[in-house]
């Protein structure tokens, strides 16, 4: 009993934090999309002499109106205080790469997520066939010292 106790916790504490994995990619992976569209239509703007008005979110819910002038430069914010600047296609590449591999890691994680929600319950049940066998033992020894 005390083998099945003790990994039930230990299920549910790393289910957890391949959970917090998974929520913080299902959260970047929108972003970079939406990063990539914007450099497919920067891309397309480079060549026009026409500046780009856009929104930019300058805070929570406020915005603010710019005019981009045509560019082949963009900084990307790496996070971690950093920004960097790239030519828009060295951007577009890193993003690919960036989008690729979150893709893979939360098709993994959701798979070992999944893996652990089995596991979880394969050892809930048995805990509980367990602590059923332990009752219907205890049960026939008192009915037979009962008898004695």
């Amino acid at each position: 009993m005390f083998l099945f106790s003790t990994s039930s916790p230990v299920f549910s504490g790393v289910s957890v934090l391949d959970w917090g994995h998974s929520h913080r990619l299902k959260g970047q992976i929108p972003e970079i999309k939406q990063t990539l569209e914007i450099l497919k239509y920067m891309q397309k703007k480079k060549e026009s002499t026409n500046s780009l008005e856009t929104r930019f979110l300058l805070a929570d819910n406020l915005y603010c109106k710019a005019s981009v002038p045509p560019t082949d430069k963009v900084c990307l914010w790496l996070g971690a205080n950093v920004m960097l600047e790239y030519d828009i296609d060295e951007a577009q590449a890193l993003l690919e790469k960036n989008l690729s591999t979150a893709t893979k890691n939360l098709d993994s994680l959701e798979e070992d997520l999944d893996f652990l929600r089995d596991q979880f319950t394969t050892t809930e049940v048995n805990m509980a066939r367990v602590y059923n066998w332990d009752v219907k033992r205890r049960n026939k020894d008192d009915s037979t010292k009962n008898k004695a």
